[in-house]
């Protein structure tokens, strides 16, 4: 795992929006914001080849679907990192939650009893769960955890979900492979589980070491998707409909633009499926991008849910677009 440290280490670096990264958000801005409408017919074509018709009627409404995001955090991220969390993507979330070891009542975060550090972020997911299972199962559908430098579309994640059932035990990622025979969920890519999957690793899993490891350091990703599989929940696939992933566990630029990820990275050893570089691996319903910092999240968040196209109108409240009849799109 030395090269994915390593690697981990570079992300951070990277601070400065390059050219390509805007011009690239704003290729796939331009499809998304078509296919995120409500209350009309609308149609969205990449490449030609894919078309979504946001009038079907399988499953639940996408404006139904409940979900409760909880972000990992720190003290010493509060301001740094959480608090862009809060005003961009969070706030789109049913519920948000910020998971820290200490209280801090302005953002507001919660005081777990954990230590911090990456070693320690095991410990942290366990007694997050155990939180939100305890006073909130009950007020989502599907609950989501991510880093707090992780960026999110929530619109894009409702409507993968709105057809799924969260009374199945299933939870759904970036799917890596090693370590989990039916692979683990990257965890910073962020992954999403269903209430029936909360339920039995807060009420069994936890409880048992033969379900999930009694360690209180490890890695939080590998030991989730271990707890996953020993409790009988799927590790779904998360895909479109042209086997490109909506999950990353990178920054925008690196998986739309071929060649900037080194040969030698755990990227191309580590992920379940073929991995790739470049917009034929990237879908355009992508859900979430890992090692965003600050600036770069409030540049996404921009471009994502306030840039208007000819022909469509920003509804005020900035969460849903609707199709202006005139325009033909």
């Amino acid at each position: 795992m030395s090269n994915h440290r390593l690697f981990r280490s570079r992300m951070y670096r990277l601070t400065i929006v390059s050219t390509v990264t805007v011009s690239m958000i704003l290729f796939y801005v331009s499809c998304n914001t078509r296919i995120r409408v409500t209350q009309q017919s609308a149609t969205c074509q990449s490449n030609g080849k894919e078309q979504f018709q946001e009038n079907d009627t399988r499953g639940t409404r996408q404006e139904d679907v409940r979900v409760l995001c909880f972000v990992t955090t720190s003290p010493a991220n509060i301001n740094k990192k959480a608090v862009h969390v809060k005003e961009t993507w969070g706030k789109r979330c049913d519920k948000l939650l910020f998971m820290s070891s200490e209280n801090n009542y302005s953002l507001p975060a919660i005081g777990l009893n954990v230590s911090e550090g990456r070693d320690s972020l095991w410990l942290k997911t366990i007694e997050s769960l155990k939180y939100v299972h305890k006073n909130y199962r009950f007020d989502a559908d599907w609950f989501i955890k991510t880093d707090d430098d992780t960026y999110v579309i929530v619109d894009n994640l409702r409507y993968f979900l709105k057809d799924k059932d969260s009374s199945n035990p299933i939870y759904f990622g970036r799917k890596l492979k090693r370590y989990v025979q039916q692979g683990y969920m990257s965890g910073g890519a962020g992954y999403v589980m269903s209430r029936e999957a909360l339920t039995r690793i807060v009420e069994k899993g936890f409880h048992n070491k033969s379900y999930c490891p009694d360690v209180e350091l490890g890695l939080e990703d590998v030991y989730i998707g271990k707890c996953m599989e020993n409790l009988g929940v799927l590790a779904g696939d998360s895909r479109d409909e042209e086997s490109r992933e909506r999950f990353h566990p990178l920054l925008p630029e690196l998986v739309l633009v071929p060649g900037l990820i080194r040969n030698t990275s755990w990227f191309w050893f580590y992920n379940f499926y073929k991995p790739g570089a470049g917009p034929e691996y990237v879908s355009p319903m992508s859900i979430s991008f890992h090692y965003v910092g600050p600036n770069l999240m409030h540049v996404m968040d921009f471009f994502v849910y306030q840039l208007k196209l000819p022909g469509l109108e920003l509804h005020p409240d900035g969460k849903s677009i609707l199709l202006n009849q005139k325009a033909g799109v």
